[in-house]
């Protein structure tokens, strides 16, 4: 069989049409957005269609929609930003033990800088209760960020009730959503789950790296982080990447229809479940820790006895490319944050492997997959 990709929460492998409206963009349309000329303005065109495009799948508007260099620079700029700006108002802040490592980082930076935070700790499931959000509110908070979708467990926190009960609080405090792993794969509704701040990422949906963007709410105004020429309507200087934000377009376009109009994309929550099965019925002693409150395309399970990072690797070796967990720190030799957060037990900790999906993906290849996985297993265990 041919290689199976299975890392995808990682990055995507990027569409065709994405590819050739990459290159088309690079070859015919490269200059700079801000030029006056044609070439300049041919580049702004590509720039404002993607633009136009994403608003309405957020049936937000263009104008609240800023493009960055991915995820990371999107989480920076909302926290740090919001934190900044509005800091006089109060320097409370609340996240979770769970975030991604580029919220969780940055509020560990807010906090050498006078912020104090509140880190949420979730249930087994990597799940937020509002509860528990309610009695963590203060009138000094001033910001809130709570990912829609781990990236690692796969866990889908409850953001409508989250946000409500925040603005239940009070209005003045901001509400951002790291929504990267929920593109494409969860409706995304901000203004009317009362999100102020949302980021979403080009290459988690088969679109290019290198491509990011942040719904802000109308009214709001952050710290830039970058000193420049004003791009983004000054809020984040720096030449915009317009063959990548060109790119975006065609893989936002191919997003399954049927996330708008339900809960999740089915045919990927169809594989999902099969994959489950496949590996309930065919290995002993596996661990699901993805709950069933859970996004379409994450699997993460635990085996005593073996180390993540030597199955990866067994696996690689027949051309099936999963992961220990986030891209992020998965070279680092540390215990994982996530897993020690929902008190995963620690003979668990380390035979720990995230099978991520995509709509590429085919039952016949997670048949496969989950035959080698434990025939890698029989093998390591001799």
């Amino acid at each position: 069989m041919d290689e199976i990709y299975l890392d995808n929460a990682a990055t995507t492998r990027p569409l065709s049409e994405v590819i050739n409206r990459v290159t088309e963009v690079m070859e015919n349309d490269f200059g700079n957005p801000s030029s006056l000329h044609h070439r300049g303005a041919a580049a702004e065109r590509h720039i404002q269609q993607t633009r136009k495009f994403l608003a309405t799948l957020l049936e937000v508007k263009p104008g609240e929609i800023y493009f960055t260099s991915g995820g990371t620079e999107s989480n920076n700029l909302a926290l740090k930003g919001t934190a900044l700006n509005y800091k006089n108002r109060g320097q409370h802040l609340i996240t979770t033990q769970i975030e991604h490592p580029s919220v969780y980082n940055a509020f560990k930076s807010l906090e050498e800088t006078g912020f104090k935070v509140t880190y949420l700790q979730p249930d087994s499931r990597g799940i937020i209760s509002p509860q528990q959000l309610q009695k963590a509110l203060k009138p000094e908070t001033i910001l809130v960020s709570i990912m829609y979708v781990n990236n690692e467990l796969g866990s889908l926190e409850p953001v409508s009730k989250l946000a409500q009960t925040i603005k239940n609080y009070s209005r003045d405090i901001f509400f951002h959503v790291d929504a990267v792993q929920a593109l494409g794969k969860i409706p995304l509704h901000p203004q009317q789950d009362n999100i102020d701040l949302l980021t979403v990422s080009a290459h988690k949906i088969n679109g290019p790296q290198g491509v990011g963007a942040l719904y802000m709410k109308n009214g709001m105004m952050i710290k830039p982080l970058l000193e420049g020429g004003g791009q983004e309507r000054d809020l984040r200087s720096g030449t915009e990447n317009t063959p990548g934000i060109a790119g975006f377009l065609p893989a936002l376009k191919n997003i399954p229809k049927q996330v708008n109009g339900g809960s999740t994309d089915e045919q990927l929550a169809s594989l999902k479940q099969f994959t489950i099965r496949q590996i309930q019925n065919t290995i002993s002693r596996v661990q699901i820790n993805t709950p069933q409150q859970s996004a379409p395309h994450i699997i993460n399970i635990s085996l005593p006895d073996i180390k993540g990072e030597v199955l990866v690797h067994a696996l690689e070796e027949d051309d099936i490319y999963v992961s220990t967990g986030s891209a992020c720190h998965s070279r680092q030799k540390i215990n994982n944050r996530i897993l020690k957060a929902i008190n995963l037990s620690e003979k668990y900790l380390e035979g720990t492997i995230r099978i991520s999906l995509s709509a590429l993906n085919t039952k016949q290849e997670m048949e496969h997959t989950v035959h080698k996985i434990k025939e890698k297993i029989d093998y390591l265990h001799i």
